[in-house]
């Protein structure tokens, strides 16, 4: 019987709360988002950081969720919480 491994993606998926919507974000910009958290943790007037990542769309022919890889975006971190 073969071994099974999980094989990470290169990519994170966070949920924009202003946007409504799901964005993939880079691994190494995902670090960037965990030491701001860490840094502004408890403060109610956050920074307004920037990070580029890529939208979720829905592809019609699978009927499924696809990330725009076309079309890269800026989010605010502070709008961005990760998906578990």
């Amino acid at each position: 019987m073969g071994i099974l491994r999980t094989i990470k993606s290169d990519y994170e998926i966070y949920e924009n709360h202003k946007k409504e919507c799901l964005v993939a974000i880079e691994r190494e910009d995902a670090k960037k988002i965990k030491i701001y958290y860490k840094k502004h943790k408890g403060k109610q007037n956050m920074p307004d950081d920037i990070i580029p990542g890529f939208k979720f769309v829905k592809d019609e022919e699978f009927d499924s969720l696809k990330i725009d890889f076309a079309h890269p975006l800026t989010f605010k971190i502070r709008d961005l919480s990760k998906v578990k």
